[in-house]
């Protein structure tokens, strides 16, 4: 059999429901930054081409903000360490408040955020960071966030790692659930020893920068 020209995640419009979770963020730094529940995980859109994919992703909301998680297992063991400059992982994340499906280019209510996991100086801990990045080509940006404004916690697992987010409202211009439950939603998670997973299509496409790409999630209560 010839392979497709398009990946099959190309031909569907998914959308997904976001669950309302009201206890996130979480304060207490001995547990997790939110928890949340089956209900939150997105569809894997790389099983439309017979992938299997590697990290589960969950998204929550309520009136402070969104919450994401990622769960990034099937490692073996020596595989969890990592000296590649770029650091041990990577996730990007990108949100229209609008849900904007007919237009190619990132309006102001569009936004990118990444998040660099790196493992400190012993290899037995992952750190984490998060900041907001402009989109190319984009018709106008949403103000930039301030630093420490994005609260996030990293792991290491026997087999893997994880990676928690909250946006909090403030950072997310536009995000008004009382008036728009319907928002734009993508990823990217990439780390140093597979290929990067995406909720729907990858890099083959503009999807960092076009948020007709992106898919539609509902907020639900």
């Amino acid at each position: 059999m010839s392979k497709a020209l398009l990946p099959q995640a190309f031909w569907f419009r998914i959308a997904a429901s976001c669950p309302r979770v009201d206890e996130m963020p979480r304060p207490d730094q001995r547990k997790p930054l939110l928890d949340l529940p089956e209900s939150s995980r997105l569809p894997q859109g790389s099983r439309l081409d017979g992938k299997d994919p590697w990290a589960e992703v969950r998204l929550a909301w309520n009136s402070r903000g969104l919450g994401v998680s990622v769960i990034a297992e099937g490692l073996a063991d020596g595989q969890l360490i990592a000296d590649r400059v770029e650091g041990f992982a990577d996730v990007q994340i990108w949100v229209d408040t609008r849900d904007t499906r007919d237009v190619s280019r990132a309006t102001r209510f569009c936004h990118r955020f990444a998040a660099s996991l790196r493992l400190d100086g012993q290899g037995k801990k992952l750190e984490v960071q998060v900041t907001q990045k402009p989109i190319a080509r984009a018709v106008a940006d949403p103000p930039m966030t301030r630093a420490g404004e994005i609260e996030a916690r990293a792991d290491l697992a026997r087999n893997g790692w994880s990676l928690e987010v909250f946006l909090p409202a403030r950072v997310l211009n536009g995000f008004d659930p009382e008036t728009n439950r319907r928002l734009g939603f993508a990823y990217q998670v990439s780390d140093h020893i597979r290929d990067d997973q995406f909720l729907t299509v990858g890099r083959d496409f503009p999807i960092g920068e076009n948020p007709s790409l992106w898919t539609t999630v509902e907020l639900v209560d």
